[in-house]
């Protein structure tokens, strides 16, 4: 089979060429580990036996049949009508190891499709094996989604392994495929030297503080990277340091999302000092990330200095109209700030925010402030606000049920310790009537640490 670098240049051609072709290769035999190793993009081939004579024209359909009867599947409708689009959707549609290789062997020669969609799909080790393969031949699929499948570590060892012969990949999406800290050293490894990538999704998996170290170290040496996604990674003060030491020595990451995570105080301090650095970063997401007032000043210690951040995104931490204010102020006085947009949903605002923000927006009309509304007070405190964990405790006495016992059903280990993403899903799964600031304010006392666990011996009787 003509490789696919003839094809490119001769793709009128593609059709007659297929007619000329014996045997399968790569896509059948061969482990990819092994494959990878011996393979370059000089020598790699992958050929489908179709019947019929060299003159006669065949169709990228024909092509996919002939794949899915060879490898004994039923092929998939929604390819055969839709192989010609530029973006392909193909998510949940649960395809087994063999759905997967006879979809691999029709995208080799697919020149029509840049966007691959397969979220949700159970690939597996051996389907991540056959899609690897493909894509060290295809060079017009620029965007992957491989998000909520179940990778783990032996697929991200094979992708990994796969980009230095890829010359078409720029955005790669890998959320929720249950990916642990050591994990991380494969994309460090790769991406410190890769240069292509543009776009990085890894939200929803569990890197943690050695994750981040090491993906911080990426990025120290990253010279291509755009957007990194690390939401929900369960990454603490530790990790938020390092990535932030990483980011104060790129020079081209534009977005950064690092919501649902533990930064915590210290960590935004070091995010502060690295924004007085950084000069290309443009929106920083931290969200959710137990960050207080006192998180606040320390990050305008960076903000104050800071000429190119657009976007700054700080809802849901246990913020208050302080804290807003500290913000707005801190933006009136940098006369070079270019920022566009803070978000603050959670927070309640008073008059004075509002006569202040009327003086900003006055001299900056494109500027906006999110925030929940007003009625705020400037003491840190909100007085005559119930205190979460009694409407917890009241929620469970009128169903007659004990405290322990409520966190004792989210311990799934039996370490007399419960995760915090479960506990915030438990008081969804139970409607239990807090708000957004409420949950932030008890998870800042039950988790002080900021361990992304929550301790519950204090809701045992305890002995005398």
């Amino acid at each position: 089979m003509a490789k696919l670098n003839n094809l490119v240049s001769e793709v009128s051609a593609t059709q007659s060429i297929l007619g000329n072709v014996e045997s399968y290769t790569s896509l059948c035999d061969e482990p990819m580990y092994e494959l990878l190793e011996k393979t370059s993009e000089d020598d790699y081939d992958t050929d489908v036996d179709l019947e019929g004579k060299p003159s006669e024209t065949i169709t990228e359909e024909q092509v996919y049949r002939k794949a899915c009867e060879d490898v004994g599947v039923s092929p998939i409708s929604y390819y055969i009508r839709h192989h010609h689009d530029v973006h392909l959707n193909l998510n949940y549609r649960c395809m087994s190891p063999k759905a997967v290789k006879a979809l691999s062997i029709a995208l080799v020669t697919n020149t029509s499709v840049t966007t691959l969609e397969l979220e949700h799909d159970g690939i597996n080790a051996e389907g991540v094996q056959y899609l690897m393969e493909m894509l060290v031949e295809n060079c017009f699929i620029q965007t992957l989604n491989l998000s909520n499948n179940e990778l783990r570590t032996w697929g991200v060892e094979v992708l990994c392994k796969m980009l230095p012969l890829n010359i078409s990949l720029k955005c790669i999406k890998l959320s929720g495929n249950k990916l642990k800290s050591n994990d991380a050293a494969y994309f460090a490894d790769t991406l410190s030297s890769n240069f292509r990538i543009s776009e990085l999704d890894l939200s929803y998996n569990a890197f943690g503080d050695k994750g981040a170290e090491l993906l911080g170290q990426m990025l120290a040496t990253n010279e291509s990277l755009e957007k990194l996604n690390l939401r929900w990674n369960q990454i603490q003060t530790e990790g938020a340091v390092a990535l932030s030491a990483g980011l104060r020595m790129n020079d081209t990451l534009k977005v950064l999302d690092v919501s649902y995570n533990g930064f915590g105080n210290e960590g935004v301090l070091a995010m502060g000092e690295t924004l007085k650095f950084n000069n290309t970063l443009l929106e920083l997401r931290l969200d959710t990330n137990h960050i207080n007032n006192e998180g606040v000043t320390m990050l305008c210690k960076g903000m104050d200095i800071n000429d190119n951040v657009k976007i700054l995104c700080l809802s849901n931490n246990p913020i208050t109209v302080d804290g807003a204010l500290r913000l707005l102020e801190i933006f009136r006085k940098n006369d070079k700030s270019n920022l566009e947009t803070i978000r603050l949903k959670n927070v309640l605002v008073n008059d004075t925010f509002m006569e202040l923000l009327k003086t900003v927006t006055h001299d900056h009309p494109q500027f906006q402030i999110e925030t929940k509304g007003i009625g705020g007070s400037i003491i840190g405190s909100r007085p005559g606000r119930t205190d979460p964990m009694k409407v917890i405790q009241d929620y469970l006495d009128k169903r007659k049920l004990r405290l322990s016992d409520f966190f004792r059903n989210m311990d799934k280990v039996g370490n007399m310790s419960v995760p915090v993403p479960d506990f915030r899903k438990a008081l969804q799964q139970f409607n239990i009537p807090l708000d957004l600031v409420q949950v932030e304010e008890l998870l800042s006392k039950l988790d002080q640490d900021n361990t992304g666990t929550i301790d519950y011996r204090f809701t045992l009787p305890q002995e005398p």
